[in-house]
């Protein structure tokens, strides 16, 4: 006899849960309720799900979207033996074009397997993200500042040699000497105290993201992604904290999708049409590997910089040539759409979609 099997929608909040029961047997919504933010009562209501139809545990699965709760809600009910997925926002069926969000259409979604399940992350994978987007904060605020500082200087009549560069010592130095009324020199050196501070900040988090890659778990990773152009510590950091197990992924295809580099498409009978990139994916990853693009456009395609060829040092000869294969690659496709008048922009994320696979090729050992 075919097992009933209830999927139980939840629109999680910090104050509270919004609960509903989907049977895809019979195709039918019942027990629609909201709750406060209570564990336990949480837990109430799956056990008389459970008691009113009749059911098992393992006949019961529950999901919600992922939002400001993170991990925590799920392994929460993994603790009670309680079989719960997280649901990717940018994969949840759309109406009309338009995303529907309710606790009613998580629990379709659940029976009808319109969604990706977002994967739980390792312990230490999970804090060094959250430690690697931290220090991305600092980089946004220390952004900011600069862009105040221009600003302020340039309202009173300052104006740096247009011919200089900006934010090097001589810049400081310029900015420091600046003779200005004695309020507005008080702010300037606000700032500038905010803007050493946040140097200063940076470069300690720098060496402690240099430091974990020393860690066994991330060592020989680390070492493989730096292999490519544009990506440093930091960046490949980045890429194995996010990503975790790689072999999750079955074609180099499903990595791009999963950081949202693959292309629309709308089919229609023999007609395929494919447009921008979805963006349906890790957002924070994509805007760091389109980064690492950029860097395609520098030197000449076939030199080897001496940064990069440090970076080399002590992988594995056929890595290391795998690396050199692509890289000479994505430079040439650089160089020629450019020659071609593509966009720049377009340029870079097409780069950074093949970097994305010749990325995965090397973390699941596909190189020959």
């Amino acid at each position: 006899m075919e097992k009933i099997i209830a999927y139980v929608g939840m629109d999680v909040h910090k104050n509270s849960y919004s609960l509903c029961t989907y049977l895809k047997k019979e195709d039918r919504v019942l027990y629609r309720v909201k709750i406060d933010a209570d564990l336990h009562k949480l837990l109430t209501y799956i056990k008389e799900v459970q008691k009113e139809l009749g059911i098992r545990d393992d006949e019961i699965i529950c999901g919600y979207e992922a939002g400001c709760l993170g991990y925590s809600f799920k392994k929460a009910l993994d603790d009670y033996d309680i079989n719960c997925i997280i649901l990717a926002p940018t994969t949840m069926l759309n109406i009309n074009n338009k995303r529907i969000k309710t606790d009613k259409r998580d629990a379709e979604n659940l029976g009808l397997r319109t969604y990706k399940e977002v994967k739980v992350l390792s312990e230490r994978d999970e804090e060094i993200k959250e430690y690697i987007r931290m220090r991305d904060d600092h980089k946004i605020a220390l952004t900011k500042i600069k862009q105040q500082i221009n600003g302020l200087v340039l309202r009173h009549g300052k104006i740096y040699d247009g011919s200089k560069t900006k934010w090097t010592k001589a810049h400081i130095e310029w900015l420091k000497k600046l003779e200005l009324r004695e309020m507005v020199r008080v702010i300037l050196d606000e700032y500038l105290f905010t803007y050493n501070q946040l140097m200063d900040k940076i470069e300690r988090y720098d060496k402690e993201i240099e430091r974990f890659s020393q860690e066994e778990r991330y060592k020989d990773n680390t070492n493989k992604l730096k292999c490519f152009i544009g990506i440093n510590t930091l960046t490949a950091m980045s890429i194995l904290s996010e990503v975790g197990d790689f072999n999750r992924f079955k074609t180099a295809k499903q990595f791009s999708s999963f950081i949202g580099l693959v292309p629309k498409e709308h089919s229609s009978s023999e007609v395929v049409k494919r447009s921008s990139i979805t963006k349906a994916g890790n957002n924070h990853l994509r805007k760091m590997v389109i980064e690492s693009a950029h860097y395609y456009n520098r030197g000449s395609i076939t030199q080897k910089s001496r940064t990069l060829k440090k970076r080399q040092e002590g992988n594995k000869q056929e890595i290391i040539e795998y690396a050199d294969k692509a890289n000479e690659r994505m430079k040439r496709k650089f160089y020629r759409l450019i020659k071609n008048g593509k966009k720049y922009n377009i340029i870079s994320t097409a780069i950074a979609r093949e970097l994305t696979c010749y990325i995965w090729g090397i973390m699941t050992n596909r190189i020959a």
